[in-house]
């Protein structure tokens, strides 16, 4: 009765294709249930302002690119790069080679079935031999057929590994493509400001080169100070100096900025904004961090890494049970090549099999605990993951909130910073101060103007890199539907078909 019953279990599992993997439970989020609030939290930038644009409550994931964006360089830029970007393309190519190892381990479900063909030519001796006749010739045509009844399902909990390990790599693809948008957007805002900081340099540079000539000429005629002269040449040279650096780095994120294209910089491209008129979406609502499981594929990408090690576990399990095994032939045997099709040559075999481990050294149980092992390391690895996108999203939010009125403060601090060098130049021309005084003017105006373009392009940064955090990027416009992450990229590359039938299947 006992072994009538575990044969109805055995046949019970492998008809409804079960396996011997635990039940899949999701771990716990391990942060809090909403993201920080108060504070500089509480100060996030509305679209009140003049000239701004609101995301009127659209989530980042549904939020297209080329809505984000409004600078028609940028997009052709972002553009670009979806097309020809290697690590992208490397992204890829990892996919597909992940689908087809999928296809291999789950081709194991199926029979085998092969056309065969053979000739044996054997010699006895002639002591041993029948009939004298020492040399013997076999000929046989037919097909072999194999299988394993994955009655445990070891062969089911594999593919299902691989399944997930396929998922995975096309969640890898998609954060991939996502991360490529900010980056190219990211570089393009620091080309953008360089070449502000360019613009302000060579002002300070023209101004002190002219006060630098006039003091001189005081200087010649006997009139100026050596004092005042220095005073005035330490500005000039730090400004050249300056702009050797800049330009420098200008020519260096350019070259960046070609790397991330895959390609050099197109003549064509279209006209482009200043830092200025950047007009990214401000006010992209955070949502809950719960809303990040969906969104973020960096996650989804480690829960399905969780997957593929429960599904190991199966597989592990499933090895100290029997292995049954069916193979067997069909053909034509004869022991001349022309009576191969002759009437009674057919030939069959039938050889199941059942294998059933006793000692194995005990690998079979270490393979089962390293299976546990690796499951709970990507419980760990799933649970960074998502502790990280909390981190990011948090710092962006805290950043959201701070820019704005540090820029309000710097574009005033510049603007009492121009008005003073204008008074001092005023004073030291009348003679009632020193050069010093218009020399610190003018230096320290010259931070101020760099402070405030940095701070404007940290800004923009900090925007697309929580639009990123969001999981923005994947889509190209407001509406579209959502691709399968191990969808083709739309954007004139060449690229494999989509998997997902073929992953989804069996």
């Amino acid at each position: 009765m006992q072994k009538h019953s575990l044969i109805a279990v055995a046949a019970a599992l492998f008809a409804a294709g079960c396996t011997m993997a635990p039940k899949y439970e999701r771990p716990a989020a391990p942060v809090t249930s909403t993201f920080p609030t108060g504070g500089v939290y509480d100060a996030q930038p509305g679209a009140a302002q003049p000239g701004a644009r609101s995301a009127n409550g659209m989530a980042a994931a549904d939020i297209g690119w080329r809505d984000f964006f409004v600078d028609p360089r940028m997009q052709r830029l972002i553009e670009i790069a979806l097309k020809n970007n290697r690590d992208l393309r490397v992204s890829v190519l990892n996919m597909q080679a992940s689908q087809a190892q999928f296809r291999i381990v789950r081709a194991g479900l199926f029979p085998t079935l092969d056309a065969a063909a053979s000739q044996t030519k054997q010699r006895t001796p002639k002591n041993l031999s029948v009939f004298g006749n020492t040399i013997s010739n076999s000929y046989s045509v037919g097909l072999n057929a194999s299988w394993e009844i994955d009655f445990f399902g070891r062969v089911q909990s594999l593919k299902d590994q691989a399944l997930a390990q396929y998922l995975a790599t096309t969640q890898a693809r998609k954060a991939a493509e996502i991360s490529l948008v900010s980056q190219v957007a990211n570089q393009y805002l620091t080309v953008l400001e360089l070449d502000d900081l360019l613009k302000v340099t060579q002002g300070t540079l023209k101004t002190a080169e002219e006060s630098y000539r006039i003091t001189k000429l005081q200087f010649d005629n006997g009139t100026g100070s050596e004092l005042d002269l220095r005073q005035a040449q330490t500005v000039v040279e730090q400004a050249g100096a300056n702009l050797q650096s800049q330009e420098r780095l200008r020519a260096q994120a350019e070259n960046a900025l070609v790397l991330l294209l895959g390609e050099p910089l197109p003549a064509d491209l279209p006209p482009g904004l200043t830092l200025s008129d950047q007009n990214l979406l401000t006010d992209i609502p955070a949502g809950l961090p719960s809303d990040l499981l969906t969104r973020r594929p960096d996650i989804m990408e480690a829960e399905e890494n969780l997957l593929a090690a429960n599904a190991n576990i199966g597989a592990a399990r499933a090895a100290f049970f029997p292995k049954v095994s069916l193979t067997g032939s069909f053909g034509t045997l004869s022991p001349t090549l022309g009576g191969l099709f002759k009437p009674g040559s057919a030939a069959w075999s039938f050889a199941p099999s059942i294998t059933l481990p006793i000692f194995e050294g005990g690998q079979n149980k270490a393979n089962l605990d390293l299976a546990n092992i690796q499951k709970n390391a990507q419980i760990a690895t799933y649970e960074k993951a998502i502790q990280t996108a909390f981190r990011e999203v948090a710092d962006a939010l805290a950043a959201r909130g701070t820019y704005d009125q540090q820029i309000q403060s710097l574009e005033r601090n510049t603007f009492a910073q121009q008005r003073r060098l204008d008074l001092s130049n005023l004073r030291y021309t009348n003679g009632v101060d020193s050069y010093l005084s218009v020399l610190t003017a003018q230096t320290d105006l010259y931070s101020s103007q760099q402070s405030l373009i940095t701070a404007r392009m940290e800004r923009l940064q900090n925007l697309v890199t929580l639009y990123q955090a969001l999981g923005g990027g994947w889509i190209e416009h407001n509406g579209d539907q959502p691709r399968p992450a191990d969808a083709p990229v739309d954007y004139g590359a060449a690229s494999a078909p989509a998997a997902a039938s073929a992953a989804t299947a069996g």
